[in-house]
């Protein structure tokens, strides 16, 4: 069983031997896509520039280039961006160096955390007033549209867009006598509305303080989510993605090198919104700007006006799914499949609009480059027509869009849905880039506390029990290695610098269990005990006192990580990993070597 258990640990403690290579990876952006064309031009570029690599990959929809050195890998990406930059994306990476044979057996290195692997750390705002803001206009609209279903007609409408007000809006009214009717309906039906008379014929209305809460809360955790199931589609592995505070939330990517990289991950925003085509307003009104209260003229790639009702039909908090494929006329589009909520609406919906045109409205936010006074930047909303089609049948869950360019744009965009689709836009308040020299010095110091608690453990053991301080010695060194293969087996286990203090803690006192077994041992011998009776009773005798050492351990370590969180939650685990191991060592493999020394033999005296 002992050999069984320390080959398996150092199976899978090997990959973490062989280190990391520096590594280029190529990806297409919205309109471009990475192929075998693509791989034949980068080798030639590397040819040209006489740029030797150590591997050259096409996997996954993205071309991965391993180098020697970090050198080499920053002469190929300036090589590769002046001619491949305008169309592809050019990152830095680091990429583990494991062998086939171990991959195979599924055997790779511990996940390194920021601090020990190097990568990009941002700060992210979601912009709340955005939010507030989206849902004031629709209970609004929801509540004017009633009242002039009702025949209470109203003249103007001004919204006030602030906390302090609770994004409230005045409604004015011709008289007193509609005001006071269209009050005591709105009180009757919208009693999430906070509603009263102002002056003579006013009607100020404002958003619930519970509705604003539950609002801001609910934009907070679907954009972690998203930001999350973002980062993992496009192949970043073991980010961080975590709340910080009311309205921001961190994000750390290890072993991303490159910052405009983890920026184009992050940066856009992107949602879809189904908008009624209104179709009554001719092109001259639209170039002389006469549109209709309830709509507004939106555009496509090339230019062309469309006049689309301002109510949003649907939007993309309801896609629960998307893909990618070619029609039979091998155009691409994007196939959306919606959860139960939005199939009902978009079935209710083109019930009742059959032969009526539908419009497909792009929303992307994006960084214009520029701050505000508080140095924040300044998000750009876009809005394209995508597609424009008309509703020939009722649609329920599932139905598709096309008038994209190409299949890649479609990938890219069905990419982005299936994401999600954050309902706020997000902006970078604070960026910061850690380098992998960093990382390789955090290991590096890592590494000598380690080494050094060994040695100070092993000079320890071996001036204090002789033969049998190697046998201890022995053990730590087996404990140690079970450690990392464990660590390395975890799928969710980041190693972190509190998680090297972790192990070099549980190094630090891992000898006690055989401090208890050996001077059991030596007890038993001063009371006149044979030797193999003594070896006997000093094992049995010191078992319950190390499990009950151990145990309380593992129960201070269980409540680090409920309660902590992050770099405490690292720490317990390591701990805990390193108790649990050590206790095997300590009395199985010590056990086991003092057996295949002393068992079966007539001994006299011990070298102890």
């Amino acid at each position: 069983m002992l050999v069984l258990v320390l080959s398996v640990g150092l199976l899978y403690a090997l990959p973490n031997f062989y280190g990391e290579d520096p590594a280029v990876q190529i990806t297409g952006r919205y309109s471009s896509a990475v192929n075998d064309s693509t791989l034949v031009q980068i080798r030639q570029i590397l040819k040209q520039q006489h740029i030797a690599s150590k591997s050259i990959s096409l996997k996954n929809g993205a071309i991965l280039i391993r180098y020697a050195n970090s050198d080499v890998q920053l002469r190929a990406r300036e090589a590769l961006m002046n001619v491949l930059n305008k169309n592809y994306i050019i990152a830095l990476n680091l990429v583990p160096a494991t062998p086939a044979w171990l991959t195979i057996l599924g055997a790779s290195p511990m996940k390194l955390g920021l601090d020990l692997r190097g990568g990009v750390h941002f700060l992210i705002e979601i912009d709340m007033d955005t939010v507030l803001v989206k849902l004031q206009k629709k209970k609004i609209d929801n509540l004017l549209s009633e009242l002039h279903k009702n025949g209470m007609a109203y003249m103007t409408v001004r919204r006030i867009k602030n906390y302090d007000s609770n994004y409230g809006s005045d409604i004015l009214f011709h008289n007193t006598a509609t005001r006071d009717q269209a009050s005591s309906w709105a009180l009757l039906h919208h009693r999430d509305l906070v509603i009263k008379n102002v002056g003579n014929n006013a009607l100020h209305v404002t958003l619930a303080y519970k509705q604003l809460r539950e609002a801001s809360e609910y934009a907070v955790q679907q954009s972690i989510a998203i930001l999350r199931n973002r980062v993992n589609q496009l192949g970043v592995a073991e980010p961080l993605v975590q709340r910080y505070g009311a309205a921001r939330i961190v994000v750390e990517l290890p072993g991303i090198q490159d910052m405009a990289r983890a920026k184009e991950i992050l940066g856009t925003t992107a949602t879809l919104e189904f908008r009624l085509v209104n179709n009554s307003v001719d092109q001259t009104a639209v170039v002389n700007g006469h549109v209709p209260r309830d709509s507004e003229v939106k555009f496509n790639r090339d230019g062309q006006p469309f006049v689309l009702y301002k109510r949003v039909i649907l939007d993309g908090n309801h896609i629960i799914d998307s893909n990618y494929s070619a029609d039979n006329y091998n155009r691409p589009q994007v196939n959306i499949f919606l959860d139960s909520v939005g199939g009902t609406i978009m079935s209710n919906f083109t019930k009742v609009s059959i032969g009526k045109q539908i419009a497909t409205l792009f929303v992307t936010y994006k960084d214009s480059g520029k701050q505000d006074a508080h140095g924040r930047s300044i998000m750009v909303k876009k809005e394209e027509v995508i597609n424009v089609a008309t509703i020939q049948s009722r649609l329920r869950n599932s139905f598709r869009i096309t008038g994209l360019n190409n299949l890649n744009e479609a990938h890219h965009l069905s990419l982005l849905l299936r994401a999600g689709a954050l309902i706020a836009p997000i902006q970078i308040v604070e960026e910061r880039n850690i380098g992998p020299t960093l990382g390789r010095q955090n290991i590096t110091q890592g590494v000598e506390a380690c080494l050094w608690g060994l040695v100070s453990s092993i000079l320890f053991m071996v001036g204090c029990y002789r033969k049998f301080g190697f046998i201890a010695t022995t053990a730590l060194i087996a404990n140690l290695l079970l450690i990392i293969g464990i660590i390395s087996l975890l799928p969710g286990a980041t190693l972190t610098m509190p998680g090297i203090a972790g192990i070099v803690l549980t190094l630090a006192v891992a000898v006690d269990a055989n401090v208890l077994i050996n001077e059991r041992i030596k007890e038993e011998l001063r009371n006149g005990r044979k030797v193999q009776k003594a070896i006997h009773e000093g094992y049995r005798m010191a078992l319950p006192s190390i499990i009950d050492a151990n145990m309380t351990t593992l129960i201070t370590a269980s409540i680090l990580y409920y309660m902590g969180t992050g770099s405490i939650k690292g720490f317990a685990i390591t701990t805990a990993i390193g108790v649990a191991t050590s206790m095997f060592t300590a009395i199985i493999c010590t056990r086991a070597l003092v057996n295949l020394l002393y068992g079966e033999k007539r001994i006299n005296k011990l070298s102890i």
